[in-house]
């Protein structure tokens, strides 16, 4: 993180001194496509930002900040007001067909500062695209389409954040392409990057954790298993009845060589991922939903306490209720959402006993949101939530309230 601080500091330095000698007339706000219909690997693209006209840069951003009070077992730290992250995104069109988009992420008030995406573009055809440098690798929905003025929840997804790893970037390269006909549109995804190291079966949880990989600022210089990991997505959009993806990422994770020298048996982690997203026309609720199912070759010398599968997922439900001018805002849009979580870390049963394992979690959250503009959200969130610890003793209760706002700049 202290390489990454100079670097960000000297381009937000740059960047607004840029701007500070621009005339403000050529400043002109290039808005998100909402009208389009698109995929979710069009995410990283499909953002407002500022253009400087007759130049090929555009910067943009977005904020995320909330109130929360908490209480698990009756016992609570009170209220807590967090600045939970602030994005920026800078993207060049470097000449025809070439383009280059970075996304630097700064969390809990710039403790932690990371590049979360940094590619370069190469258009041969619209199937055949090549992308090389850090990329978001597309499983699942939610890993790329992350930003937070697009859901309704203060929270992300439990399933993407404590089961799979949200916003896991890496270095790497491979091809993406889409496909138009009439009401439909095809698209694909395919990258070799870095990816897992032990970390996931040795880490602070002390059970099997994906997100810890997470942890290691060396996978973007080196593969701990020296074997690529690979990440491939297919989704089929219907303009009249929704988009689905089907995506998968897996590889070696373990150093099972050193020096040429074999030390290890290679093991391997697979992710399958299953996501859907649909607004239906009468009512127009929307509705996404994503769902994994994880194997990983934990060691024979391990506990069960390491699980070897795991499984879970989220569905989100949004009905606008009021859909007017309010306060002076056209356009505004009053909803009510809920959101039901699922999470299991370690599926299966004792071999000793044949009871069941436990290490899971489900939660529901009711929401309301005000969007005054499509770029804002102001959000009051409560939740409720479960979660029993590996031996399936009565589980210990979460609830409490969050208020959030988070918009694009």
């Amino acid at each position: 993180m202290n390489l990454r601080i100079p670097f960000v500091t000297i381009l937000i330095f740059f960047a607004c001194n840029s701007f500070a000698q621009v005339d403000p007339t050529l400043l002109r706000r290039i808005p998100k496509d909402t009208i389009k219909q698109l995929l979710n690997m069009d995410a990283v693209y499909n953002r407002p930002s500022l253009n400087i006209n007759k130049t090929p840069i555009a910067i943009g951003g977005y904020v995320e900040t909330n109130w929360q009070k908490l209480t698990t077992d009756g016992i609570s730290e009170g209220h807590q007001f967090q600045a939970r992250r602030l994005t920026l995104f800078v993207s060049s069109a470097i000449s025809k067909r070439i383009k280059f988009l970075t996304e630097i992420e700064f969390e809990d008030g710039g403790k932690e500062v990371a590049v979360e995406f940094a590619s370069v573009d190469v258009e041969f055809h619209p199937l055949v695209n090549f992308r090389a440098g850090i990329i978001l690798n597309p499983i699942g929905a939610f890993n790329q389409n992350h930003d937070g003025p697009k859901w309704e929840f203060t929270d992300r997804p439990i399933s993407a954040t404590q089961l799979l790893p949200a916003t896991f970037s890496n270095s790497g390269a491979g091809i993406f392409g889409k496909k138009y006909h009439k009401n439909w549109m095809f698209g694909y995804e395919m990258y070799f990057s870095g990816g897992f190291d032990d970390s996931i079966i040795e880490n602070s949880e002390n059970k099997t954790f994906l997100p810890a990989a997470k942890e290691n600022p060396e996978r973007f210089e080196e593969i701990n298993s020296g074997e690529p990991l690979f990440t491939g997505k297919v989704a089929l959009r219907n303009s009249k009845i929704g988009e689905l993806g089907i995506s998968y990422m897996g590889g070696i994770y373990n150093k099972f060589q050193e020096d040429g020298i074999i030390i290890d048996e290679k093991r391997r982690v697979h992710v399958f991922a299953l996501d859907f997203n649909t607004t239906i026309p009468f009512t127009k609720t929307f509705i996404t939903t994503e769902f994994a199912w994880i194997s990983v070759d934990v060691p024979e010398t391990y506990t069960q306490q390491f699980g070897n599968k795991q499984h879970g997922g989220f569905i989100d439900l949004v009905q606008p209720v009021l859909s007017q001018t309010i306060l002076g805002w056209e356009k505004a849009v009053l909803n009510v959402a809920c959101r039901l979580e699922y999470v299991d870390w370690n599926v299966g049963t004792f071999n000793e006993t044949g009871g069941n394992i436990g290490e899971d979690l489900w939660s529901i959250m009711p929401a309301i949101s005000f969007r005054p503009n499509t770029q804002t959200v102001i959000r009051l969130n409560y939740r409720f939530q479960k979660q029993r610890d590996i031996f399936d003793n009565p589980p210990s209760i979460t609830d409490g309230f969050n208020f959030g706002i988070s918009t694009y700049f």
